[in-house]
């Protein structure tokens, strides 16, 4: 069994952006040193882009457990090397600033940054022998070049999308975005819906950091609803839809309310005697919709409502959040040996399900 880590990420550095057009030389972001009030006043790196402040993400290697180079993609062989203590076969990265970027950088520099980040990113993972693959960052603000971006992803080993649960303030289900679905289709791209602020409407009415879970994480499992309900994997049958870094455990929520609008018509049904039946537990399989559970997620209790065919595991290696443990698949393995999860049940979120979310 290979132990796939479906959800780690690089830090992007002053080198990423070497990687701009010589045209867009003016979209490079700048290095800013602020007080962070959240922080109790302490100084923090900012990346200033488009007069907006993005943190560098200079995570403490203390508590992030992460050597800089490994965490920021500066030295290869050092994160490879790293992957073998943790007993990790294969990383699939995402980005970290561009996280934020779809929510505030106008069109020109969204393009621009992208760009330059896939390009970087791209040359990277080529060093790593197939056991670093990576998700491209579309400029969503530019459909033409979104698309043009795919492309040249696919082309370069690629091995999925990433989007935000609202993209510039539209649902997932809005036809802006068909054109990118219908490209992600021919190159047998997997959409995958990460935490991160896509919604400039969110961030100025919820921009208080006590907000931060309307803005990053609520997003993604609303789209999951949303795309049953609107039936969208029914208008793109070839795609995979995945949902990174917000947990599994919302599921059981989710099935409930989805059984509990398929049963009757109109608004007028008595609730009383009523048995409200969760939504069909092979509806993530029927669907192609995979779902990375974090170490604290209830998975016996999860996997009743869904089973276990479309579960993967990610560790967000690299950051020091809410959804970071580095060792998560080394625990999740101990789950295992204590047999509170099935071997197999196992292989087919840490093996299996990672390598058919992503077509590895």
């Amino acid at each position: 069994m290979a132990i796939i880590d479906s959800d780690t990420h690089v830090i992007e550095t002053d080198r990423t952006w070497d990687y701009l057009a010589e045209k867009d030389k003016r979209f490079r972001p700048k290095v800013f040193i602020a007080a962070n009030p959240d922080k109790g006043g302490n100084e923090e790196k900012q990346w200033v882009i488009d007069g907006d402040m993005y943190p560098m993400r200079l995570f403490d290697p203390e508590k992030t457990g992460t050597p800089q180079g490994a965490r920021e993609l500066e030295d290869v062989d050092l994160r490879l090397k790293h992957m073998d203590e943790l007993g990790v076969d294969l990383q699939v990265i995402y980005p970290t600033t561009l996280l934020g970027l779809f929510c505030t950088a106008r069109r020109e520099t969204q393009v621009a940054l992208c760009q330059a980040y896939n390009r970087w990113i791209a040359d990277i993972c080529a060093q790593s022998k197939g056991r670093l693959r990576w998700v491209v960052a579309p400029p969503v603000r530019d459909m033409d070049a979104a698309i043009a971006e795919l492309r040249l992803g696919k082309e370069k080993g690629a091995c999925g999308v990433m989007m935000h649960g609202l993209v510039d303030d539209l649902p997932p289900n809005d036809p802006y975005l068909f054109p990118l679905y219908e490209e992600a289709s021919n190159l047998d791209l997997p959409i995958c819906f990460h935490a991160g602020e896509g919604s400039p409407a969110l961030r100025s009415v919820l921009h208080s950091r006590a907000n931060i879970l309307w803005r990053a994480k609520v997003p993604v499992f609303t789209a999951f609803h949303t795309l049953i309900l609107s039936k969208l994997p029914d208008r793109f049958p070839q795609i995979r839809w995945g949902f990174v870094e917000t947990g599994a455990s919302w599921l059981p929520y989710i099935m409930h309310d989805l059984g509990a609008r398929n049963m009757g018509s109109g608004t007028n049904i008595s609730s009383v005697g009523r048995v409200i039946k969760p939504a069909d537990p092979d509806l993530l399989r029927k669907n192609r919709m995979y779902v990375a559970c974090e170490v604290h997620d209830d998975l016996p209790y999860i996997t009743k409502y869904v089973g276990d065919d479309n579960i993967v595991a990610g560790s967000d290696y690299g950051h020091a959040d809410t959804s970071s443990v580095l060792d998560a698949l080394g625990q999740l393995k101990q789950q295992g040996e204590r047999e509170e999860v099935s071997q197999e049940t196992l292989r087919k979120i840490m093996d299996d399900n990672a390598r058919a979310l992503y077509g590895l």
